[in-house]
């Protein structure tokens, strides 16, 4: 294996794990995006009574 061969090898190794660091950091991004979107969706995922009538939604006693 020649000179030239080697140096080629090194560097094509340094441009992957160039590569490998910056698909990580990409990711990581990402996904600490969903994590926001996720936070904000959360509270509407649970019912509101605040918009209904009073006495909407409360207990009902059937009872007889």
């Amino acid at each position: 294996m020649d000179t030239s061969a080697l140096i080629s090898a090194a560097v094509t190794a340094q441009a992957g794990a160039l590569q490998q660091n910056i698909a990580t950091s990409v990711m990581k991004m990402n996904l600490d995006a969903e994590k926001s979107v996720l936070k904000l969706l959360e509270p509407a995922a649970q019912p509101s009574s605040a918009n209904l009538a009073p006495g909407v939604g409360g207990n009902l006693d059937i009872s007889v």
